[in-house]
């Protein structure tokens, strides 16, 4: 569907960067990615459209490939906007190679906890954050799984372990907000733990604890012996 007048006349929900800022990268499609990356359109057509012209043009590694002066060349992307997409993709590729060394190693809540709080932990609505660890305790991703309501957040296993399993984790440690400041887990948040950390015991990925975030606190599901892995 084309939308005229550019992406500001979009629906706040398709428009790529309030979708980024709800939802998190990794729910961006490629396209909405590279838009906002070039982001500004031209006349007749929005970021969204040149990102689709440049995302359909040669074969599937051209962006990796082309020239600064090649980008240039499709219509509404001059030199400005050419460097910004080679600048991102260079940026992209130089934190892929950093050493595995680098990624953060959780050991006890506490250490997964504080890599969220300070994000998380004064949100107005309910989150569901899902950190993905190999088998040596290292962070290699963290997924954003559910933006809920004022009070509930519902996740689905299948969105839970869909991206653990395409990079093999080992397991997942799964965290969410209590905007009312409450870290007493509800029947729910209990009931949803087992109910994962029993799909996970099927699927090979285990579910070490389940961390609930309120302000700049937060309560172990494992610890308090809500939650046993």
């Amino acid at each position: 569907m084309r939308i005229p007048g550019g992406i500001k006349n979009f629906p706040p929900a398709l428009r790529p960067r309030e979708k980024l800022m709800a939802l998190g990268p990794q729910k961006l499609s490629d396209q909405e990615l590279l838009a906002l990356v070039i982001g500004s359109g031209r006349r007749g057509e929005s970021a969204l459209d040149l990102a689709q012209h440049l995302l359909q043009a040669g074969h599937s590694d051209f962006l990796l490939q082309a020239e600064p002066s090649e980008l240039s060349r499709f219509r509404g992307i001059g030199p400005a906007k050419a460097c910004q997409i080679k600048a991102a993709i260079e940026l992209g590729q130089r934190l892929s190679r950093l050493p595995i060394s680098s990624r953060p190693v959780i050991r006890t809540a506490r250490q997964a906890a504080d890599l969220l709080l300070g994000e998380l932990g004064h949100l107005d609505r309910e989150s569901v954050r899902v950190l993905n660890l190999n088998s040596a305790n290292q962070v290699i991703a963290m997924d954003v799984v559910s933006i809920g309501g004022l009070s509930s957040a519902p996740v689905h296993p299948r969105e839970v372990f869909k991206n653990p399993l395409k990079r093999g984790a080992a397991g997942i440690i799964l965290l969410h907000n209590h905007p009312s400041g409450s870290l007493v887990p509800s029947a729910q948040d209990i009931q949803e733990t087992r109910r994962l950390a029993r799909a996970g015991e099927l699927l090979g990925i285990r579910v070490y604890d389940h961390l609930i975030l309120a302000g700049s606190d937060y309560l172990s599901m494992r610890e308090t012996g809500y939650f046993r892995p």
